[in-house]
């Protein structure tokens, strides 16, 4: 076995020169949206890499991670993941790529910084996984709108504004609700529906405060339609598969991360799944990504909820794109528990230049990671939210995540996953059918996230 090197940037030793080495970069500090999937991904990268015989370089800011541990990577830098360390750590052990996209959004933004500092050219090292083109295509707001344009895949009427005047004079002509979605940030942070004149007001201003880049999209407010997302895979020879798709029980306008979450979805039809899946598989080839990606869309509601939501607008496509993450995702590290499918690992060794059929799925010891899985099963996620260490903290739930956990069931129906999850979720013995007194002397009570999960025990019951 490789010997293990903690090293930090005053060590003044060498380290010994291998045939290959790639730089993974770590996804930092634990936050809301980025926290141990994230040390998962890095942690199976570290080890499919070393399972093809590249010496691997890790650089990460937070040592309480499985990733930064002995034996995990042969160098392991606990650094600040800035522009100025990386220069240090890449002049030091010139490596032969940096590996950014199970970093999360830390990991993409260090990337791009990289490049714009002119670190790629001056070392002559070049991004592994995903191009950095893709990742400002997807990450701008702006460029992945004209992106989805060129491709005709349908995106919702929307404008990037880069100025609170700019968004004023954008919302007078678009009129509310909006959606505001922040370039290059992790969450949703920032971000957020605007149904009022002072919502807006708030919301922009913090949204062009939190993007890097300074830049939000105004979008039309979907809200009250169905959110899927699809998992995909995608090699160097354009091999592309979809590991599996998953539906949200809560609608357009509350976060994925903050939503209950099955997979595979549940109310699809045939032709739904298949156009869904076929553009996921565009979208994947016309970002040109050598990994994973994940990709959420928007189906328009039944037209009873449509009714009941008071929608006033006649959608011109059967679908809308709304986000793509170039990159290993927080829901990948549920569908990889979903469906036994190590998307990290397998994006890690397609990274390198290994193509799908010469990948064993090492989870089934059976297929190769060409496969795409198949699951007679049904699996349900529920967050979990800190309302109990913070009961002052605002308990609206919407575009932006605020769940610190997650729990997940797998059973052969959906009744008996749901009810698993919320038995796992270990609030103080409540079954799916517990009620609050208060309920009934406050509605507003019903928005709170912690007791939703309750009412949808409810509505089974109609």
């Amino acid at each position: 076995m490789t010997k293990v090197a903690q090293r930090s940037l005053q060590a003044g030793d060498r380290m010994g020169t291998g045939a290959s080495k790639v730089l993974v970069i770590g996804s930092g500090p634990i936050v809301i949206g980025q926290a141990a999937e994230f040390d998962y991904a890095g942690t199976q990268a570290c080890k499919a890499l070393r399972e093809e015989g590249i010496t691997t370089v890790l650089a990460n800011s937070n040592p309480a991670t499985i990733m930064t541990d002995r034996g995990i990577a042969d160098v392991v830098y606990i650094e600040p993941l800035t522009v100025e360390v990386m220069d240090r750590i890449i002049a030091r052990e010139r490596p032969d790529g940096i590996l950014p996209t199970l970093g999360g959004q830390t990991g993409l933004n260090l990337a791009v910084a990289i490049a714009d500092a002119g670190l790629l050219d001056k070392y002559s090292v070049r991004l592994l996984g995903t191009p950095l083109e893709t990742i400002r295509s997807a990450e701008d707001r702006e460029l992945f709108s004209k992106l989805l344009a060129d491709m005709g895949e349908p995106a919702p009427p929307s404008i990037t504004v880069s100025s609170m005047d700019e968004a004023r004079k954008m919302a007078q002509e678009m009129g509310l609700p909006l959606a505001v979605r922040p370039a290059y940030t992790l969450g949703g942070t920032g971000g957020g529906l605007v149904r009022t004149t002072k919502e807006f007001e708030a919301i922009v201003s913090g949204g062009l405060s939190a993007s890097p880049i300074h830049q939000v999209l105004l979008e039309r407010s979907l809200e009250g339609w169905k959110e899927i997302e699809y998992e995909v895979m995608r090699d160097s020879s354009d091999n592309c598969i979809t590991v599996c798709n998953m539906e949200n029980l809560d609608p357009m306008g509350v976060h994925t991360g903050d939503s209950i979450t099955v997979a595979p979805s549940q109310t699809l039809t045939d032709k739904e799944y298949q156009m869904l899946r076929s553009a996921s598989l565009r979208i994947i080839r016309a970002l040109g990504i050598e990994g994973g990606c994940n990709v959420q869309f928007a189906l328009p509601p039944h037209p009873v909820v449509d009714k009941a939501i008071g929608s006033n607008w006649e959608p011109n496509a059967p679908y809308y794109v709304i986000e793509v993450n170039p990159r290993v995702s927080r829901s990948s590290a549920l569908a990889s528990k979903a469906t036994g499918y190590p998307i990290a690992r397998v994006a890690s060794k397609i990274a390198v230049g290994k193509r799908l059929d010469e990948i064993p799925n090492v989870v089934t010891q059976k297929t190769l990671a060409a496969f795409e899985p198949a699951l007679d099963y049904c699996v349900v996620k529920i967050p979990r939210w800190p309302f109990d260490k913070f009961p002052a903290g605002d308990r609206g739930i919407t575009t932006q995540m605020k769940a610190t956990g997650e729990v997940m069931a797998i059973e052969r129906c959906f009744e008996a996953a749901l009810q698993k999850a919320v038995r796992s979720l270990e609030m103080a013995g409540r079954s799916l059918m517990w009620e609050d007194p208060d309920w009934r002397r406050d509605d507003s009570l019903l928005s709170q996230p912690s007791q939703a999960i309750f009412d949808y025990g409810q509505s089974c019951m109609v």
